[in-house]
């Protein structure tokens, strides 16, 4: 084949023929001393001038050129020519045989229905780094050839160009290679810093789920935490700390403990946020963080709440109605300068309560309102257990393996007891004005409620025993009025006394001539566990727990 006549029609070549044809020196200008590049005639001993391209044959150039090249023609692509690199890299090949016999790597890697197209719409096409059977990538570039000779047979054409992008495929191969591991390592970080087995309060069913963003997104700091409080509360934290990556899951881990250890105090939400805040910015100051923290109380049948920055709790009620908590609602933890308060919103049996994180509702090409309204919507349809709740939020709102921002979700639910469930639940509540009859009074009061309760006599010796020890103590450093509440679930006995007090008590060891000070302590020994509080309205509660035997 003459390859002369392909020439024409290569890339660029009409180009840089028109541009020669631009730049000739015309014959009327030789007498002014110019000479035409690379064809003057040879007037000194310099060495002879390089030729110019026109003078070289095509066959010549693609011989010479590194990367591999092969020449293919007519509808079932048959071979007219490779180079000697192509020869080098994959062997002798038939010419005149078709394509799919002559050129298998090429068939192995795909590119016969590319050669097809390119012949149908006369443009060039390119697949990048694929890796042929000699173990090497390459970039292949498709262009159509045509020929203007019709007395060539050969036809119309496409010319494969094949670059060695071997390296580069193996820099970038390694860059992503790093970039899992450390994706990995951050992962791995973030769900070791969320916890590993969600608490089980007696009075809720809880149930939570993590998604990371995708394999291209960084992890952030999405978190989630549900802590048992004592005398039946809970304590119930979402957070997302603003930012990506391994920085953003350590400050994570930091704040969760950090909520972990306040909550410990018992204090109320907007108190915990305000101590929060503080350490936010102590932890990093340009370190951003959103959080929720809600306590539920089963004998207010409401949630108390606090956030900074967050998105509002939703809370579906027995009737299917979902309420969308109100302010108040502070700046994000971190920026200082603010006094954070607490609201609250009715839980009562029945109702469902979501706590999640911007990921779930905040899309780039929609406003964020309009995210917070569809999962309303999803919330006021999803049934099931608060696992399957949380799967179904999951999926109404999108999210997938390739989701670009982290997402967590937290569901609460407020069983609505019926039946013999509903015995192993039971409150009872006395209130006591004071004086010297309010000991007898709640020592009787507690006797029939458990003895109604038909709790074995030991446990109902130490529930009186206790009942009477807290009664003393409120009576003794307490003011009116005064309350004592027996409570009962299915693990537990809860015997509760608040008064108008604030002074919280403590537990200390009494000398042998005090007369007071052993009621703390007697009720700390005998007791499961203990604790006190402070009450809205410059109040006190101090209770104490029974583990009932299981049965």
């Amino acid at each position: 084949m003459n390859f002369t006549r392909w020439s024409a029609r290569l890339p660029g070549t009409q180009r840089r023929a028109a541009a020669r044809t631009e730049h000739t020196v015309s014959p009327d200008r030789r007498g002014d001393g110019s000479v035409p590049a690379a064809r003057a005639e040879q007037l000194t001993d310099d060495p002879p001038a390089v030729p110019a391209v026109d003078d070289l044959s095509v066959r010549e150039v693609l011989d010479r050129v590194p990367s591999l090249v092969a020449l293919v023609h007519g509808p079932d692509h048959r071979l007219a020519y490779v180079n000697d690199a192509y020869t080098t890299a994959f062997g002798v090949r038939p010419i005149g045989a078709p394509a799919r016999e002559a050129l298998p790597e090429l068939d192995e890697l795909g590119l016969l229905p590319l050669l097809d197209q390119v012949l149908r719409s006369g443009k060039p096409r390119t697949v990048k780094s694929r890796k042929a059977p000699d173990g090497r990538s390459y970039t292949f570039t498709c262009t159509p050839a045509t020929e203007d000779d019709k007395a060539c047979r050969a036809g119309p054409g496409v010319l494969v160009f094949a670059t060695d992008v071997t390296d580069h495929a193996e820099a970038a191969e390694r860059l992503r290679a790093s970039e899992r591991r450390q994706r990995e390592t951050a992962v791995t970080l973030q769900r070791s810093l969320l916890p590993q087995e969600l608490e089980e309060p007696d009075d809720l069913r809880i149930a939570a789920t993590y998604h990371p963003g995708g394999t291209e997104t960084a992890v952030g700091g999405d978190w989630y935490d549900v802590i048992t409080l004592g005398g039946g509360r809970t304590a119930l934290v979402i957070g997302d700390v603003m930012g990506r990556g391994v920085r953003a899951a350590a400050v994570m881990g930091q704040l969760r403990t950090a909520v972990r250890a306040y909550a410990r105090l018992d204090l109320p939400p907007h108190e915990v946020l305000q101590l929060l805040d503080g350490l936010a910015a102590e932890i990093d100051a340009n370190q951003i963080a959103t959080c929720v923290y809600a306590v539920h109380d089963p004998n207010e049948g409401k949630l108390v709440y606090a956030s900074a920055g967050h998105l509002p709790v939703l809370v579906r009620d027995e009737n299917g109605d979902v309420l969308r908590a109100d302010e108040p609602t502070g700046p994000p933890l971190g920026t200082g300068g603010w006094m954070h308060a607490s609201g609250s919103i009715p839980l009562g049996p029945g109702s469902t309560a979501v706590l999640y994180t911007d990921g779930l509702v905040e899309r780039r090409d929609k406003d964020l309102d309009e995210g917070i309204a569809a999962l309303e919507s999803a919330l006021a349809g999803a049934t099931g257990t608060p696992q399957v709740v949380c799967d179904r939020l999951v999926r109404s709102a999108g999210v997938t393996a390739d989701h670009d921002d982290d997402v967590a979700v937290l569901v609460l639910q407020h069983p609505a007891r019926t039946g013999p469930e509903a015995e192993l639940f039971r409150n009872a509540a006395l209130e006591l004005l004071g004086g010297v009859e309010a000991a007898p009074r709640a020592r009787a009061f507690a006797s029939g409620v458990l003895t109604s309760w038909r709790f074995p006599s030991d446990l109902h010796d130490l529930g009186v025993l206790a009942a009477s020890e807290l009664v003393a103590n409120s009576l003794q450093h307490g003011t009116p009025p005064m309350r004592l509440r027996l409570r009962r679930t299915d693990r537990r006995l809860i015997v509760e006394v608040t008064d108008g007090d604030d002074h919280l008590p403590r537990r200390r060891r009494a000398e042998p001539a005090d007369e007071s000070g052993r009621g703390i302590a007697i009720v700390a020994t005998i007791a499961s566990n203990w604790g006190s509080r402070r009450t809205p309205g410059s109040g006190k509660a101090v209770w104490c727990e029974f583990a009932l035997p299981r049965t």
